[in-house]
């Protein structure tokens, strides 16, 4: 007989309108750039209200990854979810968003899991649980902080791609990218470069990056790659003036040969600026700063895969 699911509630009021709340849990696609835990999200719409989610997040520090199917009414402002796809040490996992509308106008938000535990393992139950109510808490004062702070948060969100072509294949640009143990000896502002992956096609990277001026500053990510055709990351230590930073290097085949894209979403942190660039410095200042010096770097990174490539073609 199947033992009984272990049932966890959190949550947490917010002074904006339900509709706001709904919107940022309805808005999966998102949620890297919202929910610190999530890493990265691709979505399949199902039709109906319904659709299918693959998450790769942190869970007590460590990377995981899931499938769920989430149906959102948008009328009762709930989503229901249940894990079609679980990682060990879960044994299944469902659960609900509820919105709720207060009389002052704002909401009252309820996040509500039931899971079980592969064979029912007390160790393991007691580590779902703590990652359930770490990320829980987590998620809800993110929620809060990003439905109340909307139109703030849209003027200090900063996003671009750069492309460069090359004659040779996706593949050989791909594999310049996820190759990133040697980036050290070939990019000339990679210092240092610490490389684990813990499963498949995961990677959790550490550089140092040197500036124009000599000095180095540390940035740690987490790479979810696809071969041959896209990696996705997000930093999780940053660079003081950015709150959050997710990206992606994208491999396109062309009758030419392939492009190269690589796609920057930013947030800046307001209260960093006038410690970075002085006081004067405008959010407008802050966005043009933060762009050249991403792009600089990708812009270098794209240019050697771009030879790398060519040159495999060549060769």
């Amino acid at each position: 007989m199947e033992s009984p699911s272990t049932h966890t509630e959190h949550t947490i009021a917010v002074s904006a309108a339900p509709s706001a709340a709904f919107g940022v849990i309805a808005d999966v696609e998102n949620w890297p750039l919202v929910f610190t835990p999530t890493i990265h999200i691709d979505r399949d719409d199902l039709g109906g209200g319904a659709e299918r989610i693959h998450v790769w997040a942190l869970a007590n520090n460590e990377v995981k990854d899931w499938t769920s199917i989430r149906n959102l009414d948008a009328d009762r402002l709930t989503v229901q979810f249940n894990q079609e796809k679980s990682s060990p040490p879960i044994g299944a996992m469902s659960g609900e968003w509820i919105v709720e509308a207060q009389p002052d106008g704002g909401s009252l938000v309820r996040l509500l899991h039931d899971f079980r535990a592969i064979d029912d393992d007390p160790a393991a139950v007691q580590w779902i649980n703590d990652a359930v109510d770490r990320n829980s808490q987590t998620e809800l004062a993110t929620l809060k902080a990003t439905a109340e702070g909307l139109a703030e948060r849209e003027s200090l969100l900063v996003q671009w791609d750069d492309s460069v072509a090359s004659s040779g294949s996706a593949a050989d640009a791909f594999e310049f990218v996820w190759n990133a143990r040697e980036w050290p000896n070939r990019l000339p502002h990679v210092g240092r470069m610490s490389v684990e992956e813990p499963e498949p096609n995961v990677q959790v990277m550490e550089m140092d990056t040197v500036t124009k001026d000599g000095s180095a500053h540390t940035t740690k990510s987490i790479r979810v790659c696809f071969p041959g055709r896209k990696i996705v990351y997000k930093q999780t230590t940053l660079p003081i003036l950015l709150s959050v930073h997710t990206g992606h290097w994208l491999f396109e085949a062309t009758p030419e040969g392939c492009k190269l894209t690589s796609r920057h979403t930013a947030i800046i942190k307001p209260e960093a600026i006038a410690e970075v660039l002085g006081a004067d410095a405008t959010v407008q200042g802050a966005r043009e700063y933060i762009q050249s010096a991403l792009t600089a770097n990708s812009r270098v990174t794209m240019e050697h895969a771009k030879a790398f490539a060519d040159e495999r073609k060549g060769g």
